[in-house]
């Protein structure tokens, strides 16, 4: 296993790698690093996580002398990516002290002028504002000897392409050119060929992306019971810092408000958020004022925050790309990361469409109990409920008079078990899905479906079993039994999945038809 000691760098930048807890190189360092370092432009095709703002910065940083001028010029398409790769690169030239200065619209200009007149050595921004310092001549590129554009792809859909060009012809021929981009669109491959010398190409697959480092589960959920569901998951985890992703910018409005109804601390980050009221909120996640930060795909774009513990897809995300993406924020620097992904019935088809993609299988979990939560949760109650007994405020005597109605009435012990499940549990029952599908007819313990199809569509029992057991994610020897007709088949399934099962085939097609699902009518007593 290669070692950040074995690549030809300074001891100042190696110090500074080892502050920051990284014990070994990513793929996409191991692979970048040394064509960086022997001078080859270089084209990255990885996603946000893989670590490649270190893969670049590290040889960037090493080529920057004490010379007060602008050497080196990063390009991204946010100003929270150039926030943080600015932060990243301030860190790595901890002991070395190279001024870094990133620049970005929504901030004072004239700040910024006033740091470049002081002199900077790596600046990194957004096209516009760096293309506007430069209208100004506020800006000098020509000691430029590393250019860098990040998120290439970003860029070109947020409309760049022509900024990036006008600023590509004033930076120094004789340059280094490293260019980062997910995906590879035509425009993409255009500037790289135009701008481009001879460059070393460097793709990071997918698989390399969700990183062992990632533990990857998902929980099955009725639809009904997701929110709750949520909670009790959240409530059974050690959790730092979480990223809630959502389909759409109400489901984050929603899901906030839920969350925050419930006294969690989160706060949700959407595409109609005042870019000043989106830095309110990164600030108190990133000083873990709030623990859960709530998003969307856009509106998550750019961030890297170091200490996520967890993913959770509230929503399953809409692609394996987007999947893969996500999970991606937590695990980084050799750190520990969860990923957890709640599934309704009608998204276990998506599910295996994402494990097929990432070539692994995800594993499943139960919903824990109340009993898990709180097992898990009564030394931060019990320390919530002795901090308020022991604080100095006094109007716990407003409540002298019920306290006494009470006690004289039932024991204490009631009393305080009664007043903590008020407080602090909801003890509904998560398999409680409303259905109830009455007397089927089935085995004990099983639940008897009528299908409107059978010998008809050329349906057999092993089909039938598998496209079960992939819907709902049981293995096919827990379906019951099955039999089936000319036009159609009766199915029974364990009581505790047939809602799953019911809201999941409901929606289907089997062997290419679409079905009918309903609960089997008893069969008729016969005489005796």
């Amino acid at each position: 296993m290669m070692k950040f000691e074995d690549f030809q760098i300074s001891n100042d930048i190696k110090k500074a790698i080892k502050d920051m807890g990284f014990e070994a190189p990513s793929p996409i360092q191991e692979k970048v690093i040394p064509e960086i370092l022997k001078g080859h432009d270089v084209i990255g095709q990885a996603q946000t996580g893989t670590g490649k703002t270190a893969a670049f910065g590290i040889p960037l940083l090493e080529k920057v002398t004490s010379d007060r001028q602008v050497q080196s010029l990063i390009l991204t398409p946010t100003r929270e990516l150039a926030i943080q790769v600015a932060g990243e690169l301030q860190k790595l030239s901890k002991f070395k002290r190279s001024q870094i200065l990133p620049i970005y619209g929504g901030q004072s200009i004239g700040h910024q002028i006033k740091a470049l007149k002081r002199g900077v050595q790596v600046v990194v921004g957004t096209p516009g504002r760096v293309l506007d310092h430069l209208n100004r001549k506020t800006l000098q590129l020509r000691s430029v000897h590393t250019l860098i554009l990040d998120e290439a792809d970003e860029m070109l859909d947020m409309g760049f392409i022509e900024d990036i060009e006008k600023i590509l012809q004033q930076v120094n021929t004789n340059r280094q050119t490293m260019l980062f981009s997910a995906t590879m669109p035509p425009p993409i491959r255009k500037l790289s060929n135009k701008y481009m010398n001879n460059p070393k190409q460097v793709t990071i697959s997918k698989g390399e992306v969700t990183a062992p480092s990632i533990n990857q589960v998902y929980f099955k959920v009725l639809e009904k019971n997701k929110l709750d569901s949520l909670c009790r998951v959240i409530d059974s985890e050690t959790i730092d810092l979480g990223i809630i992703f959502c389909r759409t910018k109400k489901g984050v409005a929603e899901l906030t408000e839920a969350l925050q109804a419930r006294g969690y601390m989160a706060d949700g980050l959407h595409g109609d958020l005042t870019q000043s009221q989106r830095d309110i909120v990164m600030k108190k996640f990133r000083d873990s004022s709030i623990e859960f930060l709530i998003a969307t795909d856009v509106a998550a774009r750019g961030i890297d925050v170091e200490n996520v513990s967890h993913v959770i897809n509230y929503d399953i995300p809409q692609d394996p790309e987007s999947y893969v993406h996500r999970i991606g924020r937590t695990g980084r620097a050799g750190r520990e990361g969860v990923a957890v992904t709640l599934v309704t019935p009608r998204e276990m088809k998506h599910l295996r469409s994402i494990e097929a993609e990432i070539k692994m299988t995800i594993p499943s979990q139960r919903i824990p109990s109340v009993e898990e939560v709180v097992e898990k949760q009564q030394h931060v109650w019990k320390g919530q409920i002795i901090d308020l007994i022991e604080s100095e405020e006094d109007d716990a005597g407003l409540y002298d008079d019920l306290v006494s109605d009470l006690l004289n009435q039932y024991p204490p012990n009631k009393i305080v078990a009664s007043l903590l499940k008020l407080a602090f549990y909801s003890h509904e029952d998560l398999n409680d899905d409303g259905y109830d599908f009455g007397d089927t007819g089935a085995q004990k313990g099983m639940t008897r479906f009528f299908i409107n199809v059978g010998r008809n569509i050329e349906l057999t029992p092993k089909k039938l079993a598998e496209e079960v057991s992939q819907l709902v994610g049981i293995p096919t020897k827990s379906v019951g039994r099955i039999d089936i007709f000319d036009n159609f088949t009766f199915m029974e399934v364990p009581q505790e999945v047939a809602p799953f099962v019911y809201e999941g085939l409901k929606y289907s097609r089997v062997n290419g038809a679409r079905i009918n699902l309903e609960p089997a009518k008893p069969r008729p007593k016969r005489n005796r």
